[in-house]
């Protein structure tokens, strides 16, 4: 029996590639489709973020014109990992398996063949990992791998070089579904589902067109929030701190009463400028990390949607044969 594949697209302001990523994408699907890996039910959904501009309106056209494309409309732009997962589980009951990857055609779609093909072998989840990143400046390359390395020394663990391109199982979305985070960073939830993994290697091309969604401001907030959403390590490393500062605390105090006792006390500002600018810092730091902490207890604890459908352009007829 073929499996129905369903790859979800994150949209935000890609009028500019939208056609040639739609036009690639129909190629690919409709090779598979002949080669009998998938079902000729997969389809492709296209999730508009709240974008701005015509990307709205160009996946309705592609839906018109051809049933292969769904459309889902956000209520409002709810941010990258909040719109694949909107994807995600609104295609999850229509599909055994599914692929998510940008619009901005880097990820190798050919790379799709083999995800497929593993998935077959009976993994739940093939990540796609980049093994090279040529078309990256040198600053993009080193920011790029020190996030990753950053990321999994401060206890967040994820797949080195991997970023949201992967084929997960209907089993694996079910398992996805059982995190209700509002959180999200869905490259350190997905790794902690289990079920069989595998990877694979591609070659990471350059943007095709528009402009890039994560400049170097945004990609430190997204390491920020995937550190404080999945590891409590930034809270550890301050107490360690703390645990320091307090033995130095001790033996400065033991050298101050020798020099108090021995007659050689020396009156000055400059190491009490010093600890106090030292200290201050360290609190004003420790308050920052724990605030941090306390603002995400602050939006679990609301519980708000992570997402709003507006509308999910699909293919009537495919459904009928699915209630069936």
């Amino acid at each position: 029996m073929k499996r129905t594949l369903y790859v979800v697209i994150p949209c935000y302001n890609e009028e500019e590639v939208l056609p040639e990523t739609t036009r690639r994408l129909a190629g690919k699907m409709a090779s598979l489709m002949e080669r009998g890996l998938i079902s000729v039910k997969s389809r492709v959904a296209l999730v508009n973020d709240g974008s701005k501009d015509r990307t709205w309106e160009l996946i309705c056209a592609c839906h018109r014109d051809n049933p292969l494309f769904c459309g889902i409309d956000l209520s409002k732009n709810r941010g990258h990992q909040n719109a694949l997962l909107a994807g995600l589980m609104t295609v999850k009951e229509h599909a055994d398996m599914v692929i998510s990857m940008d619009a901005d055609l880097q990820d190798d779609i050919d790379a799709m063949d083999e995800m497929v093909l593993k998935y077959l072998d009976g993994c739940d989840i093939v990540y796609g990992v980049r093994n090279k990143r040529k078309t990256d400046s040198f600053f993009k390359r080193v920011t790029a791998e020190g996030f990753y390395r950053v990321m999994n020394f401060l206890g967040a663990n994820t797949v080195f070089n991997h970023a949201d391109y992967r084929l997960m199982s209907r089993r694996a979305l079910e398992g996805l579904e059982s995190f209700g985070e509002v959180n999200l960073f869905l490259r350190g939830i997905v790794p902690m589902i289990g079920y069989r993994t595998d990877t694979v290697l591609y070659e990471r091309s350059e943007r095709f067109a528009g402009e890039s969604k994560y400049p170097l401001k945004k990609m430190i907030s997204f390491a920020l929030e995937g550190i404080t959403s999945l590891s409590v390590k930034p809270i550890r490393f301050i107490t360690g701190l703390g645990f320091l500062v307090f033995l130095a605390s001790l033996v400065m105090f033991v050298y101050i009463l020798v020099r108090f006792f021995t007659g050689n006390t020396v009156t000055g500002w400059s190491s009490v400028a010093a600890s106090v600018w030292l200290f201050g810092g360290l609190m004003l730091l420790a308050l920052g990390v724990v605030g941090e902490y306390i603002g995400k207890i602050y939006l679990e604890v609301k519980h708000r949607p992570r997402f709003i459908v507006r509308s999910f352009l699909h293919d009537q007829e495919q459904e009928e044969q699915e209630k069936r």
